[in-house]
């Protein structure tokens, strides 16, 4: 379905962005990798989704610094000649009520979620529009359509990614560029992980106790959606049938923003 495009996906070493590369790259497209992580564990990851007969980059591009983010872009069309899949996922997260939050981790946090998306689909879109073919797929959060408290950043910037999601529809309507938005809930990904952690941590339960908690008091599935269960959704929202769905946010958080 996507042979011979080019996929650009931010934090992509690991977790979601892991999924969605590997999503994408079953569908024949060439990825250019995005994250941290040594050298070994990036070379294992490029030979994963080469494992589906790809070709892939590979840039430790920091998202909190625009010029990285920019050249990031540009490396992806040096490297594999194009840059048609733009997939906007890296993201961190800082827990704080708001009159205790540092404002240097709030300048990060709204700088890696949501202005580095801005940036990176600014960079891309003229690549895009020269093709005349394009897929921005932006990884919001269940967070992105509800709140939570000590989370002011991240509810800020991911709100902020899906009016940046439908401006950037509007503005690409009219040509074959779709711009959409993934809302996940509880995913179990390093960055979930620590807030397991910490939880487990603070109310001295174990790991397993502090998971069913987390779950039971958003999630009303109790399950985690998956790493995989996300990049089926990118791969399809790449594909000729979404070719009208524009400006869209998919929720997939076991019923969370449903109740």
């Amino acid at each position: 379905m996507l042979k011979g495009k080019a996929a650009l996906v931010t934090g992509s070493t690991s977790g979601i962005g892991l999924g969605i590369a590997k999503a994408l790259a079953a569908q024949g497209a060439n990825v250019m990798l995005n994250g941290f992580g040594d050298a070994d564990a990036i070379a294992k990851v490029r030979k994963d989704v080469e494992a589906a007969g790809v070709a892939t980059g590979y840039s430790a591009a920091d998202m909190s610094k625009p010029a990285d983010v920019a050249a990031l872009v540009e490396a992806c069309v040096k490297e594999l000649g194009a840059v048609d899949i733009l997939v906007n996922n890296a993201g961190i997260q800082h827990v704080a009520n708001v009159d205790e939050f540092p404002l240097d981790a709030w300048d990060r946090v709204i700088q890696i979620n949501l202005t580095s998306c801005f940036q990176s689909i600014r960079a891309a879109l003229p690549h895009m529009k020269k093709r005349g073919w394009g897929r921005i797929v932006n990884v919001a959060s269940a967070h992105g359509l509800v709140a939570s408290a000590g989370k002011s950043a991240y509810v800020a910037a991911k709100h902020g990614l899906v009016g940046l999601t439908k401006v950037v529809a509007l503005e690409t309507a009219a040509s074959a560029i779709t711009c959409n938005a993934i809302c996940p809930g509880w995913v179990l990904t390093p960055l979930v992980q620590k807030q397991i952690d910490a939880l487990a941590e603070r109310k001295g339960i174990s790991g397993a106790a502090a998971k069913a908690e987390l779950l039971s008091e958003k999630q009303p599935s109790k399950e985690f959606a998956t790493p995989e269960q996300i990049g089926g959704l990118a791969a399809f929202l790449c594909s000729p049938a979404a070719d009208q769905i524009r400006g869209s946010s998919f929720s997939i958080d076991g019923g969370w923003t449903a109740q």
